[in-house]
């Protein structure tokens, strides 16, 4: 039994990784957001996209 391996970056608050050399993926915690062959494509996709903060769910206002 083989173990994976992960390629992980960051950019522009969005996750960039590759999954043992296979396509690298745009990703917030969430969704995909598309697939690329290189890592110079992943990653000036992810600069091109607005900056990404995740949002912190069940905060009351008032």
């Amino acid at each position: 039994m083989s173990m994976a391996m992960l390629n992980k970056m960051h950019m522009n608050g969005y996750d960039v990784l590759s999954v043992n050399n296979g396509p690298w993926r745009v990703c917030t915690q969430g969704d995909r957001l598309a697939s690329f062959a290189s890592r110079e494509e992943a990653l000036a996709y992810a600069a091109a996209l607005p900056g990404y903060k995740s949002r912190v769910r069940g905060r009351k206002t008032g």
